[in-house]
C-alpha cells in the first residue's frame, strides 16, 4: 500500500491536476483579450515585465511597504508548499538528494509554513472581515493544510514505521488532485491577471511608477 502511494497514487493525481490546468487555459483562452482603443501614452513591454516580477519586488506594492511581514509570511508559506510536494517525489524517486542539511532545511521551512497556516486558520475563524468573505472550501482548505505540514514535517525523517510517512503521501496526493477543483487553483489566472495589468496600465502610461521598478 505504501508503494502505491509513494508512486502511482503520486502520478494519478498530477495528471488529474495537470488535465484539469490544461483545460482551464483551454477555457481563459476562449475569452477575447480586451483592446485598447486609447493612444498610447507608456512602454507596455516594459510595463509587462514589472507586473511579472511584483512578487519578487515587494517594495513596489503599497501594501507590503507598510506591512513587509506580510509578505515574508506569504512567501515562507509558498515556499513551504513547493518542498512539500518535492519532497513527495524526491523521497521515492530520488531519495540520494534527500540529505542531512536538505532535510534540515526542509523540515524548518515546512515548521514555519505550518505556524502561518495556523495563523491563516484563525483569521479565517475569528477574523468578521475574514469570516464575511470565506467559504466553506477555504475552511477546508486551510484545514487540510495545517494537517498536511504537520504530517510532512515528521516524514521529512523518511521512517515508514511512523504513521505520518504515508498520511503525508496520501495527503499530499489528495492536494494535488483536489486543488484545481478548489479556490486553491487561484493561482492558474495570475500570469494572464499580470500581462493584462501592466499591458493595460503601460499603455496609459500609470504603471509603473514606484521607484525601484523596472
Amino acid at each position: 500500500m505504501l508503494e502505491l502511494l509513494k508512486h502511482e497514487v503520486q502520478y494519478v493525481a498530477l495528471s488529474i491536476m495537470g488535465l484539469v490546468y490544461i483545460l482551464k487555459v483551454f477555457w481563459i483562452l476562449r475569452f477575447k483579450p480586451m483592446k485598447e482603443r486609447t493612444p498610447g501614452r507608456g512602454m507596455e513591454k516594459k510595463a509587462i515585465i514589472a507586473s511579472f516580477f511584483c512578487l519578487a519586488m515587494p517594495w513596489t506594492m503599497e501594501s507590503t511597504r507598510k506591512k513587509w511581514y506580510k509578505w515574508l509570511e506569504f512567501a515562507v508559506f509558498h515556499i513551504g508548499i513547493a518542498i512539500a510536494i518535492v519532497a513527495s517525489f524526491l523521497i521515492p524517486e530520488a531519495p540520494g538528494l534527500m540529505t542531512a542539511a536538505v532535510v534540515t532545511i526542509f523540515k524548518i521551512i515546512i515548521a514555519m509554513s505550518f505556524f502561518i497556516v495556523l495563523l491563516r486558520l484563525g483569521r479565517r475563524m475569528f477574523s468578521p472581515v475574514n469570516k464575511l468573505i470565506s467559504h466553506p472550501d477555504d475552511y477546508f482548505s486551510v484545514a487540510m493544510m495545517v494537517i498536511w505540514f504537520f504530517v510532512a514535517f515528521f516524514a521529512m525523517d523518511m521512517n515508514e514505521s511512523h504513521w505520518q510517512f504515508p498520511a503525508y503521501f496520501a495527503i499530499t496526493a489528495f492536494l494535488i488532485a483536489y486543488v484545481p477543483f478548489s479556490k486553491m487553483s487561484h493561482y492558474i489566472l495570475w500570469p494572464f491577471s499580470r500581462y493584462y495589468f501592466g499591458k493595460h496600465f503601460g499603455h496609459r502610461g500609470t504603471y509603473p511608477k514606484v521607484k525601484g521598478e523596472l
